[in-house]
């Protein structure tokens, strides 16, 4: 595996030295005695990392920051100051201009070592979220792209399932995955014909077994990665139609037997699609969506799912007036 790649400033041998020992074994070190030689290794060799000394000759690494950040080419680099500038007030600039901890000489080996590892796994961490956001805007880009009207749809859907999963206890990591999850619901209408999904009357009974077919192509879709974030998105996209009196697709779950995710999506999905106009239908008066829904309660959706619902429906309203009145994100972005 190929080790990651750590700039190491100073215009002190010595300290290059012990940087040197310390990091070594574990990364790819590069080498700058001037602020200038700095900038440019971080152009040249794109650093997982920077350690930084601030009191140098020619530009202190205060400077030396400042140029970095306002560059787009190094802007995303993780720089660790490290110096013997103790005071409260060079800190406190420190993390002014965006660095992500300050380190005081003298350095101790197995401290700096600690730190350099929690930095650089946050570092890849926000990096994969980053890849996450980036992955789902494209994969929804793509399952909207023959759907008029829907592109906020799924924004709406993700941030109502967010709130209600919430609601009834999820912690907020797992809420977050439930919101990027529930973007994708509707993933698998890549596989239908735009003949069907954009047919202005009700479907046949033929075309209705086609469009039905969406939630498991979704899941097949999805679950071909791995990861607990896809993982969830393809049960949801294949159970968010399962119905909890058993009358729904593909498989026909009874109750508790549909994936709580599934049940959550459900109702934030009718919600909004009843909400909005459609090519075979306009949009429902408030009045009758809710009505809906509470006489759904033990038929279609889970009672205790519609009563968490209906308490939090100022919230709801909320959210969907703030989804509709900001444009389309680029990438995964919570309407929060």
């Amino acid at each position: 595996m190929q080790k990651e790649t750590i700039l190491c400033v100073d215009d002190d041998p010595i300290q290059l030295g012990l940087l040197r020992n310390t990091l070594q074994n574990d990364y790819t070190l590069v080498f700058a005695h001037t602020g200038a030689e700095a900038v440019a290794a971080a152009l040249k060799h794109k650093p997982a990392l920077i350690l930084l000394d601030v009191q140098m000759p020619d530009m202190n690494g205060f400077e030396v920051s400042h140029k970095l950040r306002i560059n787009l080419k190094t802007a995303h680099i993780p720089i660790i100051f490290v110096t013997s500038l103790v005071d409260e007030m060079y800190e406190n600039r420190g993390f002014d201009l965006g660095c992500v901890d300050y380190i005081t000489k003298p350095i101790f080996p197995r401290i700096l070592l600690a730190r350099v590892r929690t930095h650089l796994s946050l570092s890849q961490a926000s990096r994969l979220e980053a890849s996450y956001r980036e992955t789902i805007c494209m994969l929804n880009i793509i399952g909207t792209y023959h759907e008029n009207n829907m592109g906020k749809h799924i924004w709406r859907v993700a941030a109502y399932s967010h709130l209600l999963a919430q609601t009834i206890g999820w912690d907020e990591n797992q809420a977050t995955l439930m919101e990027m999850a529930a973007t994708m619901h509707d993933i698998g209408k890549i596989g239908v014909s735009d003949i069907i999904i954009q047919k202005p009357d009700k479907l046949t009974d033929e075309e209705w077994v086609i469009m039905k077919q969406h939630s498991r192509i979704g899941y097949d879709i999805l679950s071909k990665i791995s990861t607990p974030l896809f993982q969830l998105a393809a049960e949801i996209a294949l159970n968010h139609h399962e119905r909890w009196d058993g009358w729904g697709y593909p498989d026909g779950l009874v109750g508790e037997e549909i994936p709580e995710s599934a049940r959550i999506v459900a109702i934030a999905d009718v919600f909004d699609t009843l909400s909005m106009p459609l090519s075979y239908k306009k949009a429902w008066p408030m009045e009758s969506i809710l009505l809906t829904i509470q006489e759904s309660a033990g038929s279609q959706f889970d009672k205790k799912l519609v009563t968490a619902f209906m308490d939090i429906l100022p919230q709801i309203l909320e959210l969907k007036t703030k989804c509709d009145s900001h444009p389309l994100p680029e990438i995964f972005m919570p309407y929060r």
